[in-house]
């Protein structure tokens, strides 16, 4: 360990407030934000002891760049410093996304503030595609895991196949083929080199060595684990013992706590599943407000599934159960995000002490590069069916041997929209904008074209 002081709570409170603050772009963003400052500036941490964290982050549903925060504010100051990570890289976004909702709400139809988001429909789309490519890229290593990938979009797409059930079958192809030893499923399935600075963990604060408090102590694993399990559920059933199954509150905290569970796979598999869910089974909202919700994220702090936040919000607006729309959808905006992230910190804490015996598992590590090959066909899907939504004004169904697909009506394609995509594209995959420039352009020629039909 270095001569530098070990950090106060106090100074860990001020780093991580400021992570919060800083953490635009996407998981992707995120993960590599931490790197900089945690690794390669304040070297609290090595290399080694990040990757390992990410890559068994991923290994657990939900957030990964939340649950690295979670994962790393205990390494360095036990439960408190779990806490204070994952409660300050959320706040910012919970903040926001609460702000931007209530506008979204009361001026929604205005024409500036639709024009506005009818440009960023076309950048989160753009956006989208590029998680699939760059995604597929690492994931679809041979004809394995691309015939998962394959098969995973077909069955989404084609047939309605519920996400986590796609999940829990290509985790169980890459078990059972892992442990046959078939190649195809040997490796990680996670991150390899996140930053440009590669610090050795000998020299960082932590040092090679972990600390005491992250030896297996069964006793606090599972009393800190039950305190959250509590605190997640005991409201979900209470309103649905209060308010009935059939209640709008009672649905987000038990949908949005079902997805809590089953979303492997990073922030766009969520929001394939939350669109399927929410816009088609549910009806809280249209594709074009899934879109504007989505674009909101991209443009503030925070985890990228704080849009989840926003389709509570919406879902509870339209559904009041006796409250008035702006309260019932505070409530319901709120609750989503309690369900959404209090079993990150269980996932952590619970499996915090037994870390070193996940490390370089080979059954898991199949099942995640399974998990992983499928998320890529999830994500096509989420592309192909935003796509139809923003290009096209009409979209149709053809049902027929099983299939459910949605078609887009050619003579309604939107001009403007396609134009606006295809130069949002240019400007990610040609000159390699950020999301943050290109939803800025997007957002200000919206309200130009806007302001031009007006004219």
């Amino acid at each position: 360990m270095q001569d530098r002081a070990y950090p106060t709570l106090a100074e860990a409170t001020r780093i991580w407030a400021r992570i919060g603050l800083l953490s635009f772009g996407g998981p992707a963003g995120q993960i590599a934000l931490m790197h900089r400052i945690l690794v390669e500036e304040k070297r609290w941490l090595g290399e080694k002891r990040f990757l390992h964290a990410l890559n068994y982050c991923m290994l657990l549903p939900g957030p990964e760049a939340m649950q690295l925060a979670v994962y790393i504010g205990w390494l360095m100051h036990r439960t408190m410093g779990g806490l204070i990570a994952g409660v300050l890289f959320v706040l910012p976004g919970v903040v926001a996304i609460m702000l931007l909702s209530w506008i979204y709400a009361l001026y929604g139809n205005v024409g500036p503030v639709e024009a506005l988001f009818f440009g960023l429909k076309a950048e989160v789309l753009a956006i989208v595609v590029q998680a699939v490519i760059r995604i597929g890229s690492r994931a679809l290593k041979n004809g394995a895991m691309l015939a998962i990938a394959a098969a995973s979009f077909l069955a989404i797409f084609g047939f309605a196949v519920p996400f986590p059930l796609i999940i829990l079958i290509a985790g169980l192809i890459g078990f059972f083929g892992a442990r046959a030893g078939l190649p195809a499923f040997h490796g990680s399935g996670g991150h390899g080199k996140v930053g440009k600075v590669q610090v050795d963990d000998a020299d960082t604060l932590l040092g090679a060595e972990s600390p005491d408090h992250t030896q297996v102590n069964r006793a606090w694993a599972f009393r800190i684990s039950g305190v959250f399990l509590v605190l997640w559920l005991a409201p979900v059933a209470i309103l649905f013992a209060a308010l009935g199954p059939e209640n709008v509150f009672s649905q987000i905290a038990g949908f949005f706590s079902v997805m809590a569970v089953v979303t492997f796979g990073g922030a766009y598999a969520v929001l394939a599943y939350v669109a399927q869910e929410a816009v088609q089974n549910f009806g809280w909202l249209a594709p074009g407000e899934m879109l504007d919700g989505l674009g909101m994220a991209e443009t503030t702090p925070g985890p990228l599934i704080m849009v989840t936040q926003f389709v509570g919000f919406m879902g509870a607006f339209r559904e009041t159960s006796g409250l008035s729309p702006l309260m019932a959808a505070t409530f319901g905006g709120l609750l989503t995000t309690w369900v959404t992230f209090t079993p990150c910190f269980l996932w952590i804490f619970l499996g915090a002490p037994f870390i070193e015996r996940l490390r370089d598992n080979a059954v898991l590590s199949g099942a995640l590069t399974a998990i992983t090959a499928a998320v890529v066909g999830v994500i096509l899907n989420l592309a192909v069916w935003f796509g139809m939504h923003v290009i096209f004004d009409e979209v149709t169904t053809v049902t027929g041997i099983g299939l459910n697909i949605e078609v887009p009506v050619l003579a309604s394609v939107n001009l403007p929209a396609l134009v606006l995509v295809l130069a949002a594209a240019v400007a990610v995959f040609r000159f390699g904008f950020g999301p943050v420039s290109v939803l800025a352009g997007c957002a200000v020629t919206g309200v130009a074209l806007s302001a031009m039909r007006m004219a």
